[in-house]
């Protein structure tokens, strides 16, 4: 049975669909089976992968509300080794309608059902707030969140309500919530700041921190723009260096056997 892990964080711009795209990538790239989820309604981890979310019929938001099964809606792309539940911004209005669901909270755990043993990874990428479809991300979680924190102030002061939400999640729907790990992104090393608040987050966090930083770096900011993840951007750069770094660290702590890869040019 494939793990799953929901990529999240209420603060917008950490790094958090950048996250679950590179991540993703990376693990494809290491042999594993890979879905990335959107559940975002700026469908923004849909566009990285070059998808335009104008054209998709339903995906995310027709699997939600129970209008199609979610096979029919995965796409898979072979070159990246990923495959994509996409999103739409129509899913925007899927957090209303399920409101009036019954067990709402958990219609995200239960749409994956048919397709976590198809998987060997599951890659939640949630919306940047903390309404119901990121509740519903949090208790699909069935193998802990991962949470990006961008390497400056706000972003650290943020985290202190998320963890109170999952705190909260996890004492009333889903006993087992917790947190995977702490990603650290957007670090700049010319900063006193993005130093400080490694070390704060460290501190806090302990060994739930990654080793794997990922630094600001244009290439990565670039790819999206072309459809790309940077393992096939520029796989050379430092940005991908640290992604696969940071995939081939989630696999030896989740005890994945790593296999050599042979690199093309």
């Amino acid at each position: 049975m494939g793990r799953i892990y929901t990529i999240v964080n209420q603060k917008g711009g950490v790094g958090k669909t950048t996250t679950a795209i590179n991540l993703g990538a990376y693990l494809g790239y290491f042999g594993q089976r890979v879905l990335i989820v959107d559940i975002d309604p700026q469908a923004n981890a849909t566009s990285c992968l070059g998808i335009d979310k104008q054209t998709v019929n339903g995906g995310a938001y027709n699997v939600l509300i129970g209008a199609q099964p979610i096979l029919s809606q995965i796409l898979h792309n072979p070159r990246f080794k990923i495959s994509i539940l996409p999103s739409t911004p129509a899913l925007a209005g899927a957090e209303i309608e399920l409101i009036d669901m019954q067990n709402r909270e958990f219609t995200l755990k239960n749409v994956l059902e048919p397709v976590k043993f198809r998987y060997d990874y599951i890659l939640i990428d949630c919306p940047p707030s903390l309404g119901l479809l990121t509740l519903n991300g949090l208790v699909a979680a069935a193998n802990g969140v991962l949470i990006p924190v961008q390497c400056e102030f706000l972003p650290l002061e943020g985290l202190g309500q998320l963890t109170t939400t999952i705190n909260l999640v996890k004492s009333s729907l889903f006993g087992s919530l917790q947190i995977r790990g702490v990603i650290l992104t957007m670090f700049d090393r010319r900063t006193n700041l993005a130093a400080d608040v490694v070390r704060e987050v460290r501190n806090h966090f302990g060994d739930r921190v990654f080793d794997a930083i990922i630094p600001r770096s244009i290439r990565l900011a670039e790819a999206p723009s072309y459809g790309l993840p940077i393992s096939v951007y520029a796989p050379d750069s430092i940005a991908a260096h640290a992604y696969k770094a940071l995939a081939r660290e989630l696999l030896l702590a989740d005890q994945v056997q790593i296999p050599i890869v042979q690199e093309t040019n």
